[in-house]
């Protein structure tokens, strides 16, 4: 809680940046007061969580120090935001009188390296805007996420976060070169663009996945990789949704064979039906890869994963066709989020997604008993569902998918009568059968209650993370590490 008035909070904010950085507008507050876990609260335009004192749009990492030293001192929580994308409760305000400090304006490009195959930028570029401007000179980063025309660079190491061609590609963390990011008692650091060293624990990984819990991520360094996409090859089959157990050894083959394909994915008949109807019958499962690489690489990886497969009679080819046209409209932006408020407002029903991870001795049976316990104890669920789509050779992770209507629930209630307790069980079987809780979302504020059933004896090296570099308690609080109550 801070220690001087919210009047104070404001002018002292003013005094480091000017008025027109600092922002109080009423209604941009409530709305920057929570992110789209409280998905129903949003569209009814209700705010449980309490207000922040201001939004602050910094241009610089001398701003955030400024920021941050001020806060330090005064006891602020602040939350760290750039694209605003978050759906785990990661940018809510959990205390009163809260800063946020958005840097969305921080959005240059500083340098494209091409001879070292690298890529420098501020924290608040747009992932599509860069990834744009790099396919036309025949570049990618490689991370594609669903939220690409959403997400900004600093959010996504913020979250640790994975895109859809990950098989290949691998998360964000396997494309990270160098990072400056600043600390709760302003200290800039930079850490240099190499392409691996050994000096010491890889202190990347104290600022990747850090979830704004410990410091403010102002300049990512990516990796490049060539961008082919006109030798793209994708392969699919479709399955009896019986066979989910075979679909999963299905992965586990490829990815033991040591064939890499951009993506590899399988949906559940409940899943495939929001995707692939128009061909799909239903009851069925399907299987998707696509081969991604130089032309004399991804022929060989189709056949491949085509000889393999054709040892499961239980499998059934499908065009390629429609696998690549299903490829080509896999994000979402504002039009779809602006859609999706609208579906929900007519019909009261709401569609969510938990993704978790496992081992491939285990992650069938996650999927199983999870899904089974939702049916079971949830009321008013209209689908419950999901699929795998990031796959690597010792196992796999769910993206469980799921609707309910809204019946009797007040938009303050729905989180506790629904949205809270999905989680809960889908936490309770990933735990209970040795998998990890989130695979690419973050824990947020909305896991973090899990965090040390997560984390276990090493629960002690999180905790002393936060202690030393945030001893005051102002960086997100309630986010990785649960508020005491």
């Amino acid at each position: 809680m801070a220690i001087i008035s919210r009047e104070q909070i404001v002018e002292g904010l003013v005094d480091i940046l000017g008025s027109e950085q600092v922002v109080t507008d009423e209604q941009v507050l409530k709305e920057s007061s929570l992110d789209r876990y409280r998905k129903y609260e949003q569209v009814c335009e209700v705010y449980t969580q309490p207000i922040p004192a201001a939004v602050v749009y910094v241009k610089s990492a001398e701003e955030v120090s400024e920021v941050l030293q001020f806060a330090n001192d005064n006891e602020i929580n602040v939350v760290p935001r750039t694209g605003q994308s978050a759906i785990e409760g990661g940018l809510e305000t959990a205390l009163k009188d809260s800063v946020v400090i958005d840097g969305s304006t921080m959005n240059k490009v500083i340098k494209v390296d091409e001879y070292n195959m690298q890529v420098t930028c501020q924290c608040g570029v747009p992932l599509q805007k860069l990834d744009d401007m790099l396919r036309e000179r025949g570049y990618t980063t490689g991370h594609s996420p669903q939220s690409k025309p959403l997400a900004q660079m600093g959010g996504l190491v913020a979250t640790r976060s994975i895109g859809q061609f990950s098989t290949l590609y691998g998360g964000i963390e396997d494309m990270i070169v160098g990072l400056e990011a600043v600390f709760p008692n302003g200290k800039i650091c930079r850490i240099k663009n190499v392409p691996r060293r050994a000096a010491g624990p890889d202190i990347r990984h104290i600022i990747c996945g850090n979830e704004g819990a410990l410091c403010y991520i102002t300049e990512v360094t990516l990796k490049l990789f060539k961008w082919q996409p006109e030798n793209n090859r994708y392969i699919g089959y479709m399955l009896d949704d019986e066979y989910m157990k075979l679909g999963f050894d299905c992965l586990r083959e490829v990815m033991v064979a040591g064939y890499k394909p951009s993506f590899a994915r399988l949906y559940d008949a409940a899943d495939a039906q929001q995707h692939f109807s128009a061909w799909l019958p239903e009851g069925k499962a399907i299987l998707i890869w696509m081969a991604e690489g130089p032309a004399n690489i991804t022929p060989a990886i189709e056949a491949g994963i085509k000889e393999m497969m054709s040892k499961h009679p239980e499998l059934e080819e499908v065009d390629p066709k429609l696998i690549e046209k299903w490829y080509g409209g896999l994000n979402w932006g504002p039009e779809q989020i602006a859609e999706e408020k609208e579906e929900i407002k007519a019909t009261q029903n709401i569609g969510i997604t938990t993704e978790v991870s496992g081992s491939w001795d285990n992650i069938y049976d996650i999927y199983k008993t999870a899904c089974d316990r939702i049916m079971e104890e949830v009321p008013d669920m209209t689908l419950m569902g999901g699929h795998s789509s990031h796959s690597y050779i010792n196992g796999t992770n769910m993206y469980f998918v799921y609707y309910y209507n809204i019946v009797d629930c007040a938009p303050e209630e729905e989180i506790n009568k629904y949205h809270d307790r999905i989680n809960q069980i889908i936490c309770e079987q990933v735990i209970k059968y040795g998998g990890s809780i989130v695979h690419h979302h973050g824990l947020g504020k909305a896991r973090a209650k899990y965090v040390t059933q997560e984390y276990g004896s090493s629960y002690y090296m999180l905790k002393t993370l936060k202690q030393a570099f945030d001893p005051n308690g102002i960086m997100n609080m309630g986010t990785l590490i649960p508020l005491r109550k």
